[in-house]
């Protein structure tokens, strides 16, 4: 027998099989750089009666801009990219490697769900993979790209994975079939109207919408650079800002962040908190910033967004850094049969838990709750300014307090607009308590920003 002969003959079975998905991994990657293991993994489907080339998924490692990460693919050319309890366990085999080698994690998914036949065992290889995954949340980054479609329990990776790639006008996602939940709304969707990012615009899962593979591999070398190097030089960190002085809104805060370090996370979901992996003096960190004209309400949505981001932080040892513009919870009926205090419970656990710098910056207005867990010393900031032009106090205007004491026959309407005019509100009042650190002038909080992170940087 010519085993070398049969070797080869195996090797091109697989590699025709794998054709296409290799192409994309190829895109990805740099160039001759993926070394693939447990190629020759072969399972029989009982009901169709065809082999899974390679369990219908590709693993192994690779080089982006020469940093190492291992890659997951799935085949949707071996029974539509069908799960099976042997194709879970090549991925989990996978994830194993990864962690031992404390390097990033890409999967690059393509499924219609699990394959018919495989019965409860599936869901035995299932429930392993998606423990595993949960498991190196926080240990090594994990990306995922949907490419494609995505339907069943593999999208809960979605859920797990610290970056969701969707490619725009291709990819879908759900956790049942696009027809099956277009029919119990009793509509005719597309696919793409059910799953598609814009879809999920309130599932908080679409944290990046690319063109093309080709863009994903360029945010993923940005993401990872921040992520792996802490601090770098950028050159001169004495220069101000004046348009702050003018005018402090979103466009000028984004000039305290260093050129070409920018990645907003999420930014089609809860838009009006905006946050964003960046380097301020050099020093890689994440950064809030609250983005409204007359200050953000806070709801569920948006803390949600926030309880994601700073574990984020927490977990990969970034700064947090706060920029505040923030108002309390809205009053209405919405916002108070809402999800809303459970999700700031949490927010503060997890705020508590990040063990590098933490520091908030008042440029618009901090009023209220907006104040207390986002600028209060006794929330555990390390550092709290406050631009000379913001406003700090525990209510927005003089008629929302008397509004809140309407009900008390002895409050003195005429000491309540006292105490509660715009004069009050002056963040000097607060300093006297010794509650904030400084009170800036806006043009030159980068330098406050870099020589506070300097100061704390672990």
């Amino acid at each position: 027998m010519d085993k070398i002969g049969l070797l080869q003959k195996r090797k091109q079975a697989i590699s025709d099989a794998g054709k296409e998905v290799r192409k994309v991994v190829n895109s990805l990657i740099d160039e001759d750089s993926f070394v693939e293991f447990s190629c020759f993994s072969f399972s029989k489907n009982e009901f169709y009666g065809e082999d899974a080339e390679g369990e219908g998924v590709i693993t192994g490692f690779a080089t982006i801009n020469d940093y190492p990460y291992y890659i997951v693919a799935q085949n949707p050319a071996v029974l539509s990219g069908g799960v099976s309890k042997a194709n879970c366990e090549k991925i989990e085999k996978c994830l194993n490697q990864a962690e031992k080698a404390s390097a990033p994690v890409i999967y690059i998914l393509s499924s219609l769900g699990v394959q018919i036949g495989e019965g409860v065992n599936v869901l035995e290889g299932l429930a392993a993979l998606i423990l595993k995954a949960s498991q190196l949340k926080g240990t090594v980054p994990q990306y995922l790209i949907v490419n494609g479609e995505v339907y069943g329990q593999l999208s809960v990776l979605a859920g797990i994975c610290d970056f969701n790639f969707f490619i725009d006008k291709k990819s879908a996602l759900a956790a049942n079939s696009p027809l099956v939940i277009s029919a119990a709304d009793g509509k005719n969707l597309t696919k793409f109207e059910v799953g598609g990012a814009d879809a999920l615009k309130n599932a908080n899962i679409a944290t990046f919408i690319e063109k093309d593979v080709e863009e994903v591999k360029s945010k993923i070398s940005e993401i990872n650079e921040m992520l792996g190097s802490v601090a770098i030089d950028c050159g001169d960190l004495n220069g101000s800002i004046p348009e702050l002085d003018n005018k402090a809104d979103l466009k000028n805060i984004l000039k305290v962040f260093d050129n070409d370090y920018l990645v907003e996370l999420g930014a089609s979901y809860s838009k009006e908190v905006k946050c964003y992996l960046t380097r301020i003096g050099g020093i890689a960190c994440a950064a809030v910033v609250f983005d409204g004209d007359n200050g953000v309400y806070l709801n569920a949505h948006n803390i949600r967004k926030l309880k994601d981001f700073a574990e984020l932080a927490s977990c990969y040892g970034l700064p947090y850094i706060t920029f505040v513009n923030t108002l309390g919870i809205e009053a209405n009926l919405v916002a108070n049969d809402s999800l809303v205090l459970k999700e700031i419970g949490e927010y503060v656990s997890i705020l508590d838990c990040i063990d590098s710098a933490k520091i908030s910056v008042v440029y618009g207005k901090a009023i209220g709750l907006g104040y207390t867990l986002f600028a209060a010393k006794s929330m555990g900031y390390d550092m709290t300014y406050a631009f000379a032009t913001s406003k700090i106090a525990l209510f927005d205007s003089v008629q929302g307090a008397e509004i809140e004491f309407s009900s008390d026959k002895k409050a003195d309407k005429s000491k309540i607009a006292q105490k509660y005019a715009d004069e009050n509100s002056d963040p000097v009042n607060a300093a006297k308590g010794g509650y904030i650190d400084n009170i800036i002038q806006p043009s030159f909080v980068k330098q406050y920003i870099t020589a506070a992170l300097q100061m704390l940087l672990k």
